[in-house]
């Protein structure tokens, strides 16, 4: 019966797929563009040390992530640790006290709550740089809200989250993203539009840096290290907003001049390379999951006739066992502690208990098959990456298996 299911799910989703392959194709071109561009040569890998002056392993990188992503410049570095970092350090780089930073895509994801509104642990609002947010309204923007809220001249950035976080929505696509800075303009504001594009790189054929965003923030351990690349981050877009930003991450004084990786930078231009590819199977192993469970009567997010806008596939679950048993199938069938068995737990950021399946190379690294969930109601599971169709195939047994059980 299970593989009855899946071979009739993969032949209903030959168009998909073959939108999928299609996007990649581009996305690897203009990856390999960028890279010839940039006369890339086994002299950008070595490894670097103290200040790291001169280093042109980094220097180029940062220019090759300019230019694939449609920049006018990037960091792009191993001491970024998460998007977490990556997201905070743009922010405090962008803002100052008496700004206000407005989000018109609800509130951001868990992990950045404490950084915009702790008390007393130096977020921005202990910095004196006020929040405020609109909501999304049927899966878009409210552009009349939004409106109402650049009214406000202590506006300075507009923030923008790409991906669902821990909420029922689809991922916003492109199309809306473009939009939504053009209103922005016409209402005649100036300042940032800084978009939180973790999941999102490669899912489509433009990122929002080429489409009307100031800045764009991700995570290496996502779509845009392929899989390989081994921690860090990037932040892309206007050379004004990276300078400043630059001075964040180190120091003012000496901005992107410095920064040294004693271990070489061959894993996170490897990466970008392979990123299109890896994100075209994580697209297809996330519709061939949808498909089933929804042939199965679970509802997923987003359905499986809307095109995916991330790699993340939300699926919500009827009952906490059945929740908490999808996520133990994940790890289950992962190939780094497979005989892990999952419980929720306190984890820190997050403001309910979570389990995370993620029997990954490098540690929680969300573009390899890993899925996460909030223990609360409505049990949503949120499963993303895949290095290979085959594993989220093979995962997918697993799954169906353990959920016949409830």
């Amino acid at each position: 019966m299970i593989d009855e299911l899946i071979m009739e799910s993969e032949k209903s989703l030959e168009a998909q797929f073959a939108c999928a392959e299609e996007i990649a194709y581009y996305n690897q071109s203009k990856v390999l563009d960028a890279f010839r561009k940039n006369k890339i040569a086994l002299r950008h890998f070595v490894p670097s040390t103290g200040y790291g002056y001169g280093d042109e392993g980094r220097d180029t990188l940062n220019t090759l992530f300019a230019d694939i992503f449609g920049a006018e410049a990037a960091l792009v570095s191993p001491n970024i640790v998460s998007g977490t970092h990556a997201l905070t350090v743009g922010l405090f780089g962008v803002l100052q006290a008496g700004d206000t930073l407005f989000s018109i895509s609800g509130s951001p994801y868990d992990t950045l709550t404490e950084v915009i509104s702790g008390k007393g642990i130096g977020s921005l609002a202990d910095y004196g740089v006020r929040f405020k947010m609109c909501e999304l309204s049927g899966g878009d923007f409210d552009f009349d809200k939004i409106a109402d809220g650049l009214k406000d001249e202590s506006v300075k950035v507009v923030f923008i989250q790409r991906s669902r976080g821990y909420e029922w929505r689809d991922a916003l696509s492109e199309e809306k993203i473009a939009r939504v800075t053009a209103f922005i303009r016409a209402q005649g504001f100036t300042g940032c539009i800084f978009v939180d594009n973790c999941y999102g790189e490669f899912v489509e054929k433009t990122e929002p840096t080429e489409n009307g965003a100031d800045i764009a923030v991700g995570s290496l351990i996502k779509n845009a290290g392929g899989g390989i690349a081994p921690t860090g981050g990037y932040i892309i877009g206007k050379r004004e907003y990276i300078d400043r930003i630059a001075g964040r991450l180190t120091a003012p004084s000496v901005g992107a001049e410095v920064g040294s990786y004693a271990f070489g930078y061959q894993y996170f231009y490897e990466g970008v390379f392979l990123a299109p590819h890896v994100v075209c199977q994580a697209i297809k192993g996330g519709l061939l999951i949808g498909a089933c469970l929804e042939k199965l009567g679970y509802t997923t997010s987003p359905a499986i006739d809307v095109p995916p806008y991330d790699i993340t596939r939300a699926i919500r679950f009827d009952t906490k066992e059945q929740l908490i048993g999808f996520i133990q199938a994940v790890q289950e069938a992962s190939p780094v502690d497979s005989f892990v068995t999952l419980e929720p737990w306190d984890m820190p950021g997050y403001q309910e208990q979570v389990i995370m399946a993620a029997g990954t190379f490098v540690q929680g690294s969300s573009i390899e098959l890993s899925a996460d969930a909030p223990i609360k109601e409505p049990y949503i599971a949120y499963f993303q990456g895949g290095l290979t169709y085959e594993h989220c195939k093979y995962a997918l047994t697993k799954i169906l298996s353990k959920l016949t059980k409830f």
